[in-house]
């Protein structure tokens, strides 16, 4: 992941979480000791937290760290990523896979 992947990362788990939780971006930054503009900043991303900074975000969400640094993937993520497996294969292959999925 490089840099402005990391800060997209950041900014879109930052608003989803600080959205969950029903509150500002100015009052979180004041919350946790930060200048008014700090999780904006975050979420604009012109900021990248510290280490230690993302652990006290992740205290005010009440959420663990592991859990905001999760990566969730879209529905359209695997769609795609099983449609170029799915590709490859013969016909009986992909009648074998479709009655599987019908019996799901």
């Amino acid at each position: 992941m490089n840099e402005t992947e990391l800060k997209d990362f950041l900014a879109n788990k930052l608003s989803y979480f600080r959205s969950r939780k029903n509150v500002s971006a100015r009052e979180m930054s004041l919350a946790i000791g930060q200048s008014d503009n700090y999780i904006n900043s975050i979420e604009n991303k012109r900021v990248t937290p510290s280490i230690q900074m993302l652990y006290i975000i992740c205290e005010y969400l009440e959420i663990s760290v592991e859990e905001f640094l999760r990566e969730t993937r879209s529905k359209e993520f695997y769609l795609k990523e099983i449609n170029k497996e799915l590709s490859d294969l013969e016909s009986e292959q992909l009648e074998y896979i479709l009655g599987m999925l019908k019996n799901l």
